[in-house]
Parts: structure tokens; C-alpha cells; sequence
């Protein structure tokens, strides 16, 4: 059986449209077909509407031209990077990663960080914002599958050396060559709304919070469960900042700081704040031992890019993958046909009773006259 053909077989077995009509409406236009599961017109455009959100964030204080130029890179990968995630998490679920419990934790960090009072009332305030509980804990879910599978399926089989740090710290020192800088965490509780007659019990609580920081508990974690600023689900990571980027008062007091000290409570206009440092590092070329860290990340990741993008590319191999024409994966497998199917000659959608293993059961029965197997 030629390729195209049973990818044909196996579209038709599994009973798939690009359009879900009702009455002859359509109601939902699916883009992609990933194994058992769709990648809808729906999920693309969502996906598209974040991208300069988040190239911003990536790329702070970029030229416009480059912003545009990451921006048109990461446009032209949408679908791909959508297939990827989906590939991923399915590969996670087929190990039997279960991070639920993940899943619960971050809930519940975002419920105390929001102050919603349950889950309950978190759920009435995503509503307000258009986002389905169900569909959120399902973008967490696939996150953290994909992080897993990534983390056991790639990076378990990345090590650097100490060699290989000190030969990238004598290749790149010009990087590390650097203004006079730290790097802060925070921890806040928030003043906002509040009357004045509550404000002396929420700065005992601040500063109950710097005496457990004090006492040695981490700021992490105090951080990431109770304070309420923006960065709490980053346990309080604030950046790096140089001279003349905070307000004289803080600036005045991090920079004579080291490495671990934490301030005392800071009064703001909207909370009180504090602030741990990180990280100090002098103006000038960094010695290695402070930058060793950041250099063991730099080579993790530029080595892990391309043992993921094979990686995935054998996950493509061992899928069935059907791509609706118009839309593009870029990671396609070379030489892998896009069917495209008339809506109107293919066989209605009938009501999906069968478990996921019995629709891949019927792929593969599908499948079966071929040598090589279902694939991209």
C-alpha cells in the first residue's frame, strides 16, 4: 500500500474530519491530526495570540528588528512546536509519568498567590477570564509531561564535564565580561485595597516571614507558597539588575549586599517587600566559579536542541501524523505526503464511544498491508 494511501486508511478509519459540522454549521476546524488526538483551528489561534507575548518576554529590550525577526521564526515553527508538545505528552503518558501531583501543587500556588479561597472560587475567576479549569489543568498536564519526557527521554543523557565548562569559560570569555550587577529574588505581600487599620498585622506578617528566611528556611519556597507578587511561581526570582535600573533606596542597599544576605522589610507604595541577593558580581570579566552554573546551562541546552529535534523526529517516524493543507509542520519527516480530504466525501464522525486503544487498534488494522508501518 503507497504511503498516501494509508494515511488515507487510517483518516478514514478513525473517523476524522477537518470539520466537525452540526446541522451544517461548522463548529470546530481541525488543523492537525497527532495519533489519537487533534490540534484545532481553536488551539493554533490561542497558541498564535501568545507569541509576541512571549517573545517579548524572552527577548527584553530587543531591537525591533530582531523582535520581528524571532517573531516571524516562531510564527513559521507554531505548528511544529504544537505537534511537538503533543508528541511529547503522549509519549509521557505511554511511560507512565503521572505528575498530577504537579499538577495540584501549582494549583494550589496560583489559588494562595491569587488569594482565591478554594478551588471553587479559583474556577469562578478563571471563568471571568474566558479559561476553563479543565482546560488550564490539561496545559499544565501536557507542560509537565513534556518537561518529563524531555528531562528522561534526552537530558538523562546529557553530562558536562568540569573540562567542559572551563573550555567554554576560555572560548566565551568576552561573555562573561560584565558591568557590576546582582541578581535578586523577592518576597511581597501586597497592600492594595487594603484598609489602613490592616496594614501593622500584614507587615508582623512580612516580617515573621524574614525571621523563618533568617532562620534558615528557604526563600524559595516561602516565596513560591505565600508571597503574592507576580513572580511567586518563580520562588521569588526578581533578574538582574545593574546601577541606575532600581530605585535609589533599594539600589543603595542590595549593592553593598553579598551573595545570600536578605534585607530587612521594605515599605512600598503597595506592600511591603523583601529582597534576597543571589548573586554579586563585580564589574569586569567573572571569575568561573560564579558564572559555572550559567555556563552548565548553556551547554546542556545547546546540546540538547538537536538530540530533542531527532528525538522527535523518531517520535514522528512511529506516529500516525496528518497535517490539514495549508498548514506547514516544519519538522515534517522529508518525503511524507499532506492528504487532504473533502469534508463532504468523507464518512460522517460518529459518536466517539471506543477507547483511545481501540481507535489505534483500527489504525493499526488499517495499517497492516504495509511493510514499514504507520508513520509521518
Amino acid at each position: 500500500m503507497k504511503r498516501a494511501a494509508l494515511l488515507m486508511a487510517i483518516f478514514c478509519v478513525s473517523n476524522v474530519l477537518w470539520a466537525q459540522e452540526e446541522k451544517g454549521r461548522v463548529i470546530e476546524e481541525i488543523v492537525a491530526r497527532v495519533n489519537n488526538e487533534i490540534i484545532t483551528l481553536s488551539d493554533y489561534q490561542k497558541a498564535d495570540a501568545a507569541l509576541e507575548d512571549e517573545t517579548r518576554q524572552d527577548c527584553p529590550g530587543c531591537p525591533a528588528e530582531k523582535y520581528q525577526e524571532m517573531l516571524k521564526t516562531r510564527r513559521a515553527n507554531l505548528l511544529r512546536d504544537l505537534i511537538d508538545q503533543s508528541l511529547l505528552a503522549q509519549k509521557g503518558k505511554d511511560l507512565g509519568i503521572n505528575v498530577e501531583a504537579d499538577v495540584i501543587r501549582r494549583l494550589d500556588e496560583l489559588r494562595q498567590q491569587y488569594g482565591w479561597k478554594d478551588m471553587d472560587d479559583m474556577e469562578s475567576q478563571l471563568r471571568t477570564q474566558g479559561i476553563s479549569l479543565e482546560d488550564y489543568k490539561n496545559q499544565l498536564r501536557n507542560t509537565f509531561l513534556t518537561q518529563e519526557v524531555i528531562r528522561h527521554e534526552v537530558g538523562s543523557h546529557i553530562a558536562v564535564t568540569r573540562d567542559d565548562e572551563e573550555k567554554y569559560y576560555q572560548e566565551h570569555q568576552k561573555d562573561f565580561n560584565r558591568p557590576e550587577h546582582v541578581v535578586l529574588s523577592e518576597f511581597f505581600l501586597s497592600t492594595e485595597k487594603k484598609p489602613e487599620s490592616d496594614i501593622p498585622a500584614i507587615e508582623e506578617k512580612a516580617k515573621g516571614y524574614l525571621a523563618r528566611i533568617r532562620r534558615g528556611d528557604s526563600f524559595e519556597e516561602l516565596a513560591r507558597h505565600y508571597s503574592e507578587g507576580s513572580t511567586a511561581k518563580d520562588g521569588g526570582f526578581l533578574g538582574s539588575f545593574e546601577r541606575g535600573q532600581l530605585s535609589k533606596e533599594i539600589e543603595e542597599t542590595v549593592f553593598k549586599m553579598k551573595r545570600g544576605d536578605v534585607t530587612d522589610v521594605i515599605r512600598t507604595k503597595t506592600g511591603f517587600l523583601i529582597l534576597m541577593v543571589m548573586q554579586h558580581y563585580d564589574a569586569g570579566i567573572q571569575p568561573l566559579d560564579k558564572v559555572r552554573n550559567e555556563i552548565d546551562n548553556r551547554i546542556t541546552y545547546e546540546r540538547t536542541q538537536p538530540e530533542l529535534r531527532n528525538y522527535l523526529a523518531t517520535l514522528r517516524e512511529e506516529s500516525y501524523l496528518i497535517v490539514k493543507p495549508g498548514f506547514t509542520d516544519t519538522a515534517a519527516v522529508p518525503g511524507s505526503p499532506i492528504v487532504e480530504v473533502d469534508p463532504a466525501a468523507a464518512p460522517a464522525a460518529k459518536s466517539d464511544k471506543k477507547s483511545k486503544k481501540s481507535k489505534k487498534d483500527a489504525a493499526a488494522a488499517a495499517a497492516k498491508p504495509s511493510a514499514s508501518g504507520p508513520s509521518q
